[in-house]
């Protein structure tokens, strides 16, 4: 192997050991889909997670952390700084109804229900792809020049009801302690990008999701008497045409996108009866803290003043989510040339998306990369196929090979002096 001081020592390596590991690969993300697991109860995965970084000889496996999760550290045969790669472990209560020899059958309950498991948003394939970039890694640690911490963490689509989890309990249990990562890469497939490219953006990459709960009570009364009400159901109307005035009339929308959805209302129970209370919820999505604060204090001016001109009250509730994912500018500069050589063409510039992802707790205390990887075949325009979560969600798996090339890229390049900078070896 060549010196490793020089910038692409690892290339052909890198791309040697990949493809003899695409097999595995292959392999460990079809069990993983015939045997999805939800949030907080990845119990098979992370043992065969933990059990293959053992048989690699990782320095340390921790197991159970924030309940299923596991993280593995590789140290280097020099000495230089940690950087960790992330995957997430959940599947999600979907009923499977891709037609593939691996599709998954299993049952369970979830908050209540029964429903079906699937990885319908390629979480197979994320975890598969770091267990191959840990079998690559370990097998040149002698050249590496840091350690690399694995993260595979459980409950990225959230935990059951009444359960904690995800990305903030793995770091209140002490993940980055005593060893802070200088940089945090993770890989989503799907997601817009055309098939066996790699996508991202410098900045914000992914929004903020809130939850709100509003409810608005008034005076019931017969439905041929309206006039003897406070009618809640007229209230709540006004109310929801009222939000969709704070992203378009009072934000300044040039700073940043922003959205207030309604996902569910409730309210009633006959036709000829006007109730006392309706209840409904929705999501705002969010790039920037400061409108993230703004959206907050008008949603709840709004629907106060909208209420108490009716003869209302209101009540609302807000359920904060993780912040919006924003990639490091500089590092995302610095990985680029890696990304590259992993697709065999440059990494796509991409518009933020409106969905959310807990890996922006990390990015909150150490600069971080999220990348998308277009999992549909390349001759296939990613707008017509199914989405994530979708029951029809699929993964081209010769795309496996680039992740593993990617990570092991941003790892090695990582590891190389910066343009510029000093070498103290």
């Amino acid at each position: 192997m060549n010196a490793p001081d020089s910038p692409f020592s690892f290339d052909s390596a890198i791309a040697a050991a990949a493809d003899a590991i695409e097999e595995r690969v292959i392999a460990w993300r079809r069990d993983f889909h015939e045997h999805p697991e939800l949030g907080n109860r990845e119990v098979r995965t992370a043992k065969i997670v933990a059990d293959h970084l053992r048989a690699l000889g990782f320095d340390e496996v921790k197991e159970q952390v924030a309940h299923t999760g596991v993280v593995g550290l590789l140290k280097g045969g020099r000495p230089g700084p940690v950087v960790a790669l992330r995957a997430d472990m959940d599947a999600l209560p979907v009923v499977e109804e891709v037609d593939v020899p691996f599709r998954s059958i299993v049952k369970t309950e979830w908050n209540g229900q029964d429903c079906g498991v699937m990885h319908a948003c390629g979480h197979d394939a994320h975890m598969a792809m770091v267990l191959g970039a840990a079998k690559v890694l370990n097998d040149m640690k002698a050249e590496l020049a840091g350690s690399v911490m694995l993260i595979f963490q459980p409950a990225e689509e959230g935990p059951p009801a009444g359960e904690t989890g995800g990305a903030s309990l793995m770091l209140e249990e002490g993940l980055f302690e005593p060893r802070k990562p200088e940089a945090v890469f993770r890989i989503h497939v799907g997601l817009g990008v055309r098939g066996g490219q790699l996508g991202t953006t410098p900045g914000p990459m992914m929004a903020a999701a809130d939850r709100y709960v509003i409810r608005v009570r008034g005076r019931q009364t017969h439905g041929a008497q309206p006039w003897l009400s406070v009618d809640p159901i007229v209230t709540a109307a006004q109310v929801i045409l009222g939000m969709q005035t704070i992203v378009s009339r009072q934000l300044n929308i040039t700073q940043a996108p922003s959205i207030i959805s309604v996902g569910r209302i409730d309210g009633g129970i006959r036709n000829n009866v006007i109730p006392e209370l309706v209840e409904f919820e929705g999501t705002i999505r969010s790039f920037d803290p400061g409108i993230r604060t703004q959206i907050h204090e008008r949603l709840e001016h709004t629907a106060r003043s909208i209420a108490a001109s009716a003869g209302a009250t209101i009540d609302i509730e807000f359920d904060l989510g993780s912040p919006p994912v924003r990639n490091d500018a500089q590092l995302t500069a610095r990985m680029l040339p890696a990304l590259e050589r992993a697709a065999g063409q440059p990494a796509v510039i991409i518009n933020p998306t409106t969905v959310a992802e807990d890996f922006s707790e990390y990015g909150e205390l150490t600069p971080s990369l999220f990348l998308h990887l277009g999992n549909w075949p390349a001759d296939r325009d990613p707008a017509e196929m199914p989405s994530n979560h979708s029951p029809l969600f699929d993964f081209h798996e010769p795309y496996l090979e680039v992740g593993v090339k990617a990570f092991v890229n941003m790892v090695t390049d990582y590891f190389q002096p910066a343009p510029g900078a000093e070498v103290t070896r």
